[in-house]
């Protein structure tokens, strides 16, 4: 994966600094939360699924591959 927890935290930092410049021409600050908005938008979805990852792991970690049957199959129409 080339991605990890901790390139996102550093882009939404590196957001936030673009968004305190002072300064910035009404169009570019418009530009600026409409990127905001999309990289918010895109995090959520992230933090979502990190969020649902994690609780799978718990859910096995609790229970073991006992509840395997009942979780829906990723990727497949058929278990």
């Amino acid at each position: 994966m080339k991605n990890k927890p901790s390139d996102l935290t550093n882009h939404l930092f590196v957001q936030m600094e673009r968004l305190g410049v002072e300064g910035l021409p009404a169009e570019q600050i418009d530009n600026e939360v409409m990127r905001t908005e999309a990289i918010v938008s895109v995090s959520d979805q992230i933090i979502g699924n990190a969020h649902l990852q994690l609780k799978a792991s718990k859910l096995f970690a609790d229970h073991g591959a006992a509840v395997v049957p009942h979780l829906p199959m990723i990727g497949s129409a058929t278990r």
